[in-house]
């Protein structure tokens, strides 16, 4: 009886009831007008109409204009009520101001690197277009004098986080999508709890939503009382509202300011397999060390400031670098993509690999489900004799979207790009590598949510050892993935693709 009492009064029960009760009413509303249906369906026509012409004209990316055009005009009684809901990126006036005041402090913060960038030139004209972009729109610039230990899976980014919290002094940042209480959180916090003690400045930042069914209500207020400084991103809230659309997708851990962590990786069990959720979960991460490190420390700030409503220094975070802390292990270039900014950063990275690639172009993503712009991106790739290779889920955490992601199969494989899903269970990394020289490793899935709607980051780097690192891990995991091929495709049933085609309507809620 208690527990069903506790499941009952569980948040997500009521935020859950809150909602159903607001669609209930609304419903209600709509059938107590049902005699003037006619002048219902024409006011509803106009708000779809009006919404169409404001998604036109506005700023967003064209695909993910259309993506949602499609379903208002399919569904103009309720496709316009559900852009309002769902379908927008609101701020008010003052969060816009604070998020202004922010970005001009992480523009000031984030100095030019003039040098590094006319370095990076006389390798290759192409990296440094691909650097540029990244200095120049979204703040962060490239750095010498760091190093990258690519991580290929959990547990071995569980015991390298662990072997340098242990080694903190100063402070230690830490921002994730999810955490969740188990034998990879509560190590981790047991150490986090052990370092607050000691004077340690110890700080987590964690999504509401990504955490809704996995921590306890409140638990922000625990971590406080551990001496564990905490903000939780965007609560969720029993009202209908766009702002649930926009998350905090990054995982950063940040230690004294010379050793940053980030990769798809969650603080939960299933990432380093101590529990099976969907077979084998492969994930990947990379640990940077030095000058670059500097980029994420001022990410994580910048997130801090923006949730605490403080304006703090943040140059006294800047870890001082000295003769014998010199590395020499290519270019590093972590970056950040904030949704509000109307600038697709992760997705324009993603494109600019595809676009300069001149051999190969390895790629790792549990979603593909993609706009036109980089379906175009990929299948021109191939068709030009890049070898352009994927790697997908064959175990789906999500049902639906794995439909979206095969749907997309036809095309490009048609177009010469060779598709391999992991047969093991779920892979949950976000890699690009390409020509032995580029890489990216970051939260950046390839779909509307993580391009669009989210705050992603990654690390781009160049002429590391990272690269041959990650190419080497790609090629091994293809030992254990099987090719999708035109004859599988071809096979499939018909009423899977159907299914599949159908959802594709959806995907910008994907």
């Amino acid at each position: 009886m208690k527990s069903i009492i506790k499941f009952l009064y569980h948040r997500v029960v009521l935020i859950s009831l809150a909602i159903v009760i607001q669609l209930v009413v609304l419903i209600s509303v709509i059938l107590r007008f049902n005699d003037y249906f006619v002048f219902f369906y024409w006011a509803s026509l106009i708000i779809s109409v009006v919404e169409v012409f404001w998604i036109v004209n506005g700023k967003s990316n064209p695909s993910y204009k259309i993506a949602w055009i499609i379903p208002i005009l399919l569904f103009p009684i309720f496709g316009g009520l559900f852009y309002i809901f769902f379908g927008g990126k609101k701020l008010s006036r003052y969060e816009k101001k604070k998020l202004r005041s922010i970005g001009l402090k992480v523009e000031n913060a984030l100095v030019p690197q003039p040098l590094v960038l006319s370095e990076i030139m006389l390798h290759d004209d192409g990296a440094a277009v691909q650097s540029r972009y990244i200095q120049n729109i979204a703040y962060y610039p490239p750095h010498k004098n760091s190093t990258g230990e690519y991580l290929p899976i959990g547990e071995k980014k569980f015991e390298r986080l662990k072997e340098e919290l242990e080694k903190a002094e100063h402070f230690i940042f830490m921002e994730y999508f999810i955490i969740e209480e188990g034998v990879m959180w509560n190590s981790i916090l047991d150490i986090l709890a052990a370092k607050a003690k000691k004077g340690v400045d110890v700080r987590i930042i964690y999504d509401d939503m990504g955490c809704l069914l996995l921590l306890p209500y409140n638990y922000s207020k625990k971590l406080e009382s551990m001496g564990i400084k905490c903000c939780v991103f965007n609560p969720v809230s029993p009202i209908l509202s766009a702002r649930i659309n926009n998350r905090d997708h990054r995982k950063i851990a940040i230690i004294d300011g010379h050793t940053g962590f980030t990769g798809g990786i969650n603080l939960a069990d299933e990432y380093i397999n101590e529990v099976k959720k969907h077979g084998y979960w492969k994930d990947t991460a990379i640990m940077v060390k030095g000058e670059a490190v500097w980029n994420m420390t001022v990410m994580f700030l910048s997130m801090w400031d923006y949730l605490r409503g403080i304006d703090e220094d943040f140059n006294k975070f800047r870890y001082k670098l000295t003769n014998g802390d010199e590395r020499h292990d290519g270019y590093f270039q972590p970056f950040s993509d904030s949704p509000f900014d109307d600038e697709t950063v992760g997705e324009t990275v993603y494109l600019n690999l595809l676009n300069k690639a001149k051999r190969y172009v390895y790629i790792t993503t549990p979603y593909l489900v993609i706009d036109y712009k980089m379906t175009q991106a990929l299948a021109s790739a191939a068709k030009s004799g890049i070898d352009v290779r994927i790697i997908t889920p064959h175990i789906e955490d999500k049902w639906y979207v794995h439909a979206v992601t095969r749907s997309n199969y036809r095309f490009l494989v048609e177009s010469g790009v060779k598709i391999y899903e992991y047969t093991p269970g779920f892979i949950h990394s976000k890699t690009f590598v390409s020509d032995d020289e580029y890489a990216v490793v970051g939260t950046i899935n390839m779909d509307y949510r993580s391009f669009y709607l989210h705050f992603e980051c990654g690390v781009w780097t160049y002429k590391s050892k990272s690269v041959l690192a990650i190419k080497e891990d790609f090629l091994s995991t293809l030992e254990v993935c099987a090719q999708i091929t035109m004859d599988m495709i071809n096979k499939a049933k018909w009423y899977k693709n159907l299914l599949g085609t159908l959802l594709r309507i959806f995907a910008p809620l994907m």
